[in-house]
């Protein structure tokens, strides 16, 4: 069975759905979104707190990488969503942008800081203080702060600037170094505001807009040099007038790609599949953002560890307050490790409930979490094939640079929890955190007990290159009609949140997309 469309987006998350309104919103073509998973429905979507009960469930990808030779030979969950909104249905809901060396980092043209600002605020709609318009206001994803902070949260603020990180005006100013502020998170009225919320939703009304649910890509379809449409496992081929574009994230993308022969040839020629286009960097370049911390009890019978009581449900149900409004990760502070650092290169997300194992684990009794993110690995690790299937090895730690900015980065949290804002909710360690302090406990803790924090990148490196995987206007090199859009592109991870980038690189992939056929319908591929 065959349909045709204009377009084919793979992937209903935080790239394609912004896709799927952007391009559906022109006159005259037809739109097809593909998605693996099924409808965004479950209550847990709508709760912010109630992410974690979405793990290891029919909602999530349930990937986990090889073991990993620095890190005691584990092998380490990585939740993707596989539902309408992918992870932007169920992520801790940060919209944090990064930093403005991170783009213009990248050195790629067009794609500077000055040059994405706009694709973020016409994305954004700032609900509450928006100090300097730092945010953009009217657009799909809602952005505001928490309607029902911890107490302990203010705590964690007041600690970060006894020790000298201040508190911000606003999180995503274009150049913020140091400092704190409570997350700023894609809500709406108390309940989540995913991508599907902000840009799917809204246009599905529209007739020229096919959204397949359950449909698994198997390949893009590659005929006379450029994508004609991509092949499903169920045998349904929906075909592309136009483009095909890739959507599906920073596993998901690579992924595609290599089993419709764009690869390095002699991995696919080991795994089965006909090399169809030389591009050896497909699947390289894995950046992950790998998260530790500590936890420590907490006197105080304040923290989320009672969130699900039947009174914060009905609160919750009622009124949209309370401890179920929380993402969890309630305040962030920035800091650098060195003062040689450009920009920061640690993140700490304060977390009021002990959350281990990715919040699998349910809290014995009230504590809190003070979480170190690596914000600039020197890791890189790659996706690849065994057979049709996935592999997914970032290489956590293989850069010697990164144990130490963890390192520094915890001995950095465990300032915190000493400071006389903070002291009063820390009582010492709480499992799993032992009480590491020493230089040889903290790296033991850091190989045993580190995880992702959820963000991986990299792996379909945009450049000017020639060893780039796509051009500049995010056109795939050696295939017309076909263009990946999503974290997968970024050259360097940036010092944030991945679901901003994402959304943003969205926005700037559907104009370049109308740009190009108002130009008389160009379909060449990336030089």
């Amino acid at each position: 069975m065959s349909t045709e469309y204009d377009y084919v987006i793979v992937g209903a998350g935080s790239a394609g759905c912004v896709l799927a309104n952007r391009l559906s919103a022109e006159q005259g073509v037809t739109v097809a979104l593909i998605e693996a998973g099924g409808a965004d429905d479950k209550a847990e979507i709508r709760i912010p707190a109630g992410f974690k009960k979405l793990f290891k469930t029919p909602y999530d990808w349930n990937f986990s990488t090889v073991p990993q030779s620095e890190m005691e030979g584990r092998r380490l969950y990585w939740p993707r969503g596989r539902v309408l909104g992918g992870s932007s249905s169920m992520n801790a809901q940060m919209w944090v942008r990064g930093h403005r060396a991170d783009y213009d980092g990248w050195a790629v043209p067009g794609w500077s800081y000055d040059d994405v600002l706009p694709y973020f605020q016409r994305a954004e709609n700032r609900i509450g203080s928006n100090e300097g318009g730092v945010y953009g206001v009217g657009g799909p994803a809602h952005i505001s702060e928490l309607r029902s902070p911890n107490p302990v949260t203010g705590a964690f603020l007041r600690a970060c600037e006894e020790i000298g990180l201040p508190r911000l005006t606003e999180l995503n100013g274009p150049d913020d170094a140091e400092g704190c502020r409570q997350a700023p998170v894609t809500q709406y009225r108390g309940r989540r505001w995913s991508s599907a919320d902000a840009y799917l939703r809204p246009a599905r009304r529209r007739a020229n807009l096919t959204v397949l649910t359950g449909l698994h890509a198997n390949r893009v379809l590659l005929e006379g040099g450029r994508a004609t449409g991509v092949e499903c496992a169920d045998g349904t081929v929906v075909a592309a007038r136009r483009e095909v574009v890739l959507s599906a994230g920073a596993i998901g993308s690579p992924h595609l790609l290599m089993l419709s022969g764009v690869g390095d040839p002699a991995e696919l020629r080991a795994n089965g599949v006909p090399p169809l286009v030389d591009r050896p960097k497909v699947g390289r370049n894995l950046q992950d953002h790998l998260t530790s911390g500590i936890m420590m009890r907490c006197p105080a019978e304040v923290t989320l560890a009672s969130a699900e009581s039947l009174a914060n449900l009905v609160r919750y149900l009622v009124r949209r307050r309370g401890m179920l409004t929380s993402n969890i990760g309630e305040a962030l502070a920035f800091a650098r490790t060195s003062p040689r650092e450009p920009a920061p290169d640690i993140e700490l997300i304060f977390v009021p409930v002990a959350f281990a194992d990715h919040g699998l684990t349910r809290p014995d009794g009230h504590g809190i979490t003070v979480a170190v993110v690596l914000l600039r690995p020197e890791s890189r690790g790659r996706i690849s094939l065994s057979g049709r299937d996935v592999v997914i090895d970032p290489r956590y730690l293989s850069a010697e640079a990164d144990r130490r900015r963890m390192a520094a980065g915890l001995r950095l949290a465990l300032k915190l929890v000493g400071t006389g804002a903070l002291r009063p909710y820390a009582a010492g360690p709480m499992a799993p955190y032992w009480g590491a302090r020493t230089d040889e406990e903290l790296d033991r803790w850091i190989r045993e007990r580190s995880e992702t924090l959820y963000h991986p990148a990299g792996t379909c490196r945009m450049g000017t290159d020639a060893e780039s995987v796509v051009d500049p206007e995010l056109r795939v090199r050696g295939v017309g009609g076909l263009r990946v859009a999503d974290v997968s592109v970024m050259p360097v991870i940036n010092r944030g949140h991945t679901h901003a980038p994402a959304v943003m690189i969205g926005e700037r992939a559907a104009d370049l997309i109308i740009a190009a056929w108002s130009e008389g319908g160009r379909i060449e591929a990336g030089r």
